[in-house]
């Protein structure tokens, strides 16, 4: 029975679409839907109709043919390559490129490059640019916070996997600003043995929190929050802080 995965704007055009490729009338389609479809907001995180679906006239042609049973082994064999297609990052970071493309199609940004590739065991490296990534990045990288949470949140509990978002070398360039700042203060913290950062951004403090806990990896490293709301990362021995 030939099964197929249609993909269109709306649940009525996937349906007409299903009927026009397997030749067969939407009355006789065997429907599954995979993905309702969905306006998001202000155009961002829209969403096509996914369905996967079959003909019923060639399931009951099947039927008369007797079927060949397959071995236990080839069963096996069968879901072996299943899962492991499934856990394949390099086609996870194919099939998240082709749906952030998608959804930019839809945005008025002027983008040269929008790639998505393994970075790491379970990271993906997606990265931007182009004539209009800067507003991609907003003042003081507010934009780009909200599109990390918001790529963050999709892509970790649709394949669980985390990620690393880089805008026309903002990230590179925040990297370096932060390293730059923690030098001396990783000399005092092994010095006097404990530390605290000055209040640094949302990004910032993500890079900070990761460089200082591979410097230091036997002692308690943390985000804290002052009474103004800003974030620092506190470096002690472990204790009750």
């Amino acid at each position: 029975m030939k099964q197929i995965k249609i993909e269109a704007p709306t649940l009525e055009e996937a349906y007409n679409k299903a009927s026009s490729e397997l030749n067969c009338s939407v009355t006789e389609l065997d429907i599954k839907v995979l993905q309702p479809p969905s306006k998001g907001i202000l155009g961002i995180g829209k969403k096509n109709a996914i369905i996967l679906v079959s003909c019923k006239t060639d399931e009951k042609k099947e039927q008369k043919a007797a079927p060949k049973i397959k071995s236990k082994e080839e069963k096996s064999e069968i879901f072996d390559n299943f899962y492991k297609e499934k856990s394949d990052l390099e086609q996870i970071a194919k099939d998240v490129e082709y749906e952030i493309k998608r959804l930019f199609l839809e945005l008025c940004y002027e983008l040269d490059k929008i790639e998505v590739k393994p970075y790491g065991e379970n990271t993906l490296l997606i990265e931007f640019d182009g004539k209009d990534a800067a507003l991609l990045i907003g003042k003081e990288g507010y934009r780009y916070k909200a599109l990390s949470y918001m790529l963050f949140n999709w892509l970790n509990s649709k394949y669980g996997v985390q990620i690393r978002l880089e805008i026309a070398q903002f990230l590179k360039t925040q990297e370096e600003s932060v390293k730059n700042y923690l030098k001396p203060f990783i000399e005092k913290v092994k010095k006097e043995g404990r530390g605290q950062t000055k209040p640094l951004d949302g990004v910032l403090v993500q890079i900070a929190l990761k460089e200082l806990r591979e410097v230091f990896p036997n002692k308690y490293v943390a985000i804290k929050e002052n009474r103004f709301g800003e974030k620092y990362i506190l470096v002690n021995d472990f204790r009750n802080n």
